[in-house]
């Protein structure tokens, strides 16, 4: 945790969840700095998701601390923390079918606050769809959209209440090289924003080009943090994540 704590956005402590017998996350530590790009990576299994669950409310932890913006936010519910500034996006896309894009990106503007003013609403509404590539399809219903642009759709949600935090939970996954290409370079424009970002991905190379540092999970504990390259050549990564080959991709 090397950020100097007036700069941190999200510091997590002795973090812990069990369910049953099985821990998921187990004494998880980290900070991230303001304007922060930070991969949480690890094989499938390894606790990511929970972890990503835990510091946005969806699940409450055993033990530990998260703080957001030095708040302290564990146990809170996620509508709670969603308004201190944290917003998300899940790995199984979740979009609201029964509304059409622009409803739905109105739904994500009813966490500010104060409320925004319905003119300005819109406005905002239209630079979001046009930010996410989905110009041109506000009254598309979310249900018929494709697979990619409920991931658009979804992101575009999360930015409406204009989040100090986003969690990226394989937002990348499954696009095609030229959709990846934009994808990266959508996340960079948000750091440029100054939005801090905690990115789980498997997609290495955007991992590459777009995460300041990394921290790695195994069987729900760190067993690796630092710059991206040092770790994703660390040889516990290594055997751990990357089944003994390092990753160039």
């Amino acid at each position: 945790m090397s950020q100097d704590t007036a700069t941190r956005v999200l510091e997590v402590e002795g973090l812990r969840r069990a369910f049953g017998g099985l821990v998921a996350v187990n004494d998880l530590g980290f900070a991230v700095g303001q304007g922060e790009i930070m991969g949480l990576l690890g094989p499938n299994g390894s606790g990511k998701t929970t972890a990503l669950n835990l510091i946005s409310g969806v699940l409450r932890s055993d033990a530990g601390t998260i703080r957001l913006m030095g708040q302290n936010i564990a146990g809170l519910a996620s509508y709670r923390i969603a308004r201190l500034g944290l917003a998300r996006t899940f790995q199984l896309v979740r979009v609201l079918d029964g509304m059409d894009c622009r409803e739905n990106i109105k739904a994500g503007l009813a966490f500010q606050k104060p409320h925004v003013p319905a003119a300005e609403a819109e406005v905002r509404i239209d630079a979001l769809l046009d930010r996410v590539g989905l110009a041109g399809h506000d009254r598309r219903p979310a249900a018929d959209l494709t697979y990619i642009d409920r991931k658009r759709l979804e992101l575009a949600r999360a930015l409406a209440a204009k989040p100090r935090l986003l969690l990226l939970d394989e937002w990348l996954a499954g696009l095609n090289p030229s959709e990846l290409t934009v994808g990266i370079e959508l996340i960079r424009s948000l750091k440029a924003d100054g939005i801090t970002i905690v990115l789980v991905e498997h997609v290495m190379s955007a991992v590459r080009a777009l995460c300041d540092r990394c921290i790695v999970m195994s069987s729900g504990r760190k067993i690796a943090e630092g710059a991206t390259a040092d770790v994703l050549s660390d040889a516990a990564v290594v055997k751990a994540y990357l089944g003994g080959v390092a990753a160039d991709a």
